[in-house]
């Protein structure tokens, strides 16, 4: 059976000696988001791309093979010096 509590206990599991409020003040907002930014790389995947592709890895996979056929289109397209 759970005990429940009565108007005077605390629900939360802070010690008593530590005020939540004053900890609470003295955070900076933001304070490493600039740094969270800089290796961070998010794009927004429009619904049906996301759809296609569920997981972070299959996307990566998926645009790895554009990458390759990339390459493999403009290595085509050189000309060739050896004549």
């Amino acid at each position: 059976m759970v005990k429940k509590k009565s108007n005077g206990e605390r629900s939360d599991n802070l010690r008593p000696g530590y005020d939540l409020g004053r900890l609470l003040r003295t955070g900076v907002q933001g304070k490493y988001a600039e740094r969270f930014r800089e290796g961070t790389n998010l794009v927004l995947l429009a619904p049906d791309v996301a759809s296609a592709f569920p997981t972070a890895e299959s996307v990566n996979e998926a645009l790895r093979l554009v990458l390759q056929l990339t390459e493999l289109r403009s290595k085509k397209r050189k000309p060739s010096r050896h004549r």
